[in-house]
C-alpha cells in the first residue's frame, strides 16, 4: 500500500520534473533576478551607507536573504501551473484517476521543491565564490532550511492557483504574497530596533524564520537561536502544507 502510495508520487514529481528540465530558460531567468541583487544591491548599497553587523559587510549578510528571495519567488509562482494544468485538461485527467488528491498534492509540491532547491544550490555554490564561510555542517542545514521553506511556501502558491482561473489573476493576487513575505522577512536588514508595528509584521511572517536559520547557521549572528527559528519554521511548513491539501479537496479541476 505504501510503495504503491510512493510510486503515484514519484510519477507525478517525475513529470513535474520534466516540464523542469525541458524550460532550462526558466531556471536561467529565475536565477539572474537574485544573481543581481546580491551583486548590485548588496555592492551598491554596502559602499553607500554605513553597515554593522558583527564581522560581516552588507553582501555577506543579505546573502542567506537572497537564497530566502529565491525560495519565495519561485514556489509561490510555482502554483500558476496549477492553472495552466487546468487550461490543457492535464489536470482533469489527474483528478479523475484513481489517485488522491493528497497524492497529487505532494508530488507537485516534491516537484516545485526541486525547482527551488536547484536554483538555491546554484546560489550556494555563488556563496562559496565570493567567500561565504560555508562548512559541510552548515551546508547540510542550510540544504534542511531550503527543503522546508520551499515545501511550505510551494503548498501556500498551490493552494493559491488551485482557487485561480487566470494566469492574470494568479500574478496579481501572488504580487500581494510574495513582496510582503520578501521584504518583512529581514532579508534585507536587520530585525534589532525595529519600530515596533513593523516588528510584528516580522513575527507573523514564515519567511523571517527562514531568513534567521539560514544566517544564523551560515554566518553565526542570527537573531536568534537557529534551532528556534527552525522549530517555527517546521510549524509553518505543516500550517501551510495542510491549508494546500484542503485546498486541493475542494478544486474544481475546469
Amino acid at each position: 500500500m505504501i510503495e504503491a502510495h510512493l510510486a503515484k508520487v514519484y510519477a507525478i514529481w517525475l513529470r513535474e520534473f520534466k516540464v523542469f528540465l525541458r524550460e532550462k530558460s526558466r531556471l536561467v531567468a529565475s536565477t539572474f533576478t537574485p544573481i543581481l541583487w546580491l551583486f548590485v544591491i548588496g555592492s551598491g548599497i554596502g559602499s553607500a551607507a554605513g553597515f554593522d553587523a558583527g564581522n560581516v559587510d552588507y553582501q555577506t549578510f543579505i546573502f542567506p536573504g537572497i537564497i530566502a528571495m529565491s525560495i519565495i519567488f519561485t514556489s509561490v509562482f510555482y502554483g500558476s501551473y496549477i492553472i495552466w494544468d487546468r487550461k490543457f485538461d492535464f489536470l482533469k485527467s489527474v483528478m479523475v484517476a484513481p489517485v488522491s488528491r493528497g497524492t497529487v498534492f505532494v508530488g507537485k509540491t516534491l516537484g516545485g521543491m526541486t525547482t527551488s532547491l536547484a536554483q538555491a544550490m546554484i546560489l550556494l555554490a555563488i556563496g562559496a565564490a565570493i567567500g561565504i564561510p560555508f562548512t559541510a555542517v552548515s551546508v547540510a542545514q542550510a540544504v534542511a532550511v531550503i527543503l522546508l521553506m520551499s515545501f511550505g511556501l510551494t503548498s501556500l502558491g498551490l493552494a493559491l492557483g488551485s482557487y485561480m482561473y487566470s494566469l492574470e489573476g494568479f500574478q496579481m493576487m501572488v504580487s500581494f504574497v510574495v513582496f510582503p513575505l520578501f521584504f518583512l522577512s529581514g532579508a534585507l536588514f536587520p530585525l534589532d530596533n525595529l519600530p515596533s508595528w513593523l516588528g510584528a509584521l516580522t513575527t507573523v511572517d514564515p519567511a523571517t524564520y527562514g531568513v534567521s536559520s539560514l544566517r544564523g547557521m551560515m554566518l553565526g549572528i542570527g537573531s536568534a537561536d537557529p534551532l528556534i527559528d527552525f522549530g517555527i519554521l517546521v510549524a509553518y511548513t505543516a500550517a501551510l502544507g495542510t491549508f494546500g491539501i484542503l485546498s486541493f479537496r475542494r478544486m474544481k479541476a475546469v
